[in-house]
């Protein structure tokens, strides 16, 4: 398990989830939940918040975790949230956004793969406790 690339990737995830939480319209245009003018739609906006805010939490597991299980744990579940997000969208997204969003989705699980299945490197620094957020009180 490479723990400091799944450390970024939950970074990056978390990060991601908040600036969409904030800006639905993020998601929402590329993913063709947009009108023509890119206006998005009040209800489009509700039904993507807990979707992206799914994203800070376990963006945040994965870069809080201690190593072992419990980051394990946080990065299969955000494996399984990427790819069911490529089935999901896949299957009902409009044909001319469909085949980006799934690419995105697979690739974000893919990058969580590749580090979960890559040779045990830690994230650790000399002297750094296991389990704690960078900047977390001590």
């Amino acid at each position: 398990m490479h723990v400091k690339m799944l450390r970024m990737l939950g970074a990056a995830t978390a990060l991601y989830g908040l600036a969409v939480t904030a800006r639905p319209e993020l998601l929402a245009r590329p993913s063709g939940l947009a009108d023509p003018e890119g206006r998005v739609a009040e209800e489009t906006r509700i039904s993507l918040r807990p979707l992206v805010w799914r994203d800070v939490a376990g963006g945040l597991a994965m870069l809080c975790a201690p190593e072992g299980p419990a980051l394990r744990t946080a990065a299969v579940v955000r494996i399984a949230s990427d790819f069911g997000d490529a089935a999901l969208l896949g299957s009902t997204l409009p044909r001319s956004t469909r085949a980006k969003a799934v690419a995105v989705s697979v690739g974000w699980g893919a990058l969580s793969v590749a580090a979960l299945c890559a040779p045990g490197r830690t994230g650790q620094r000399r002297g750094s406790r296991p389990g704690r957020c960078a900047g977390a009180a001590r």
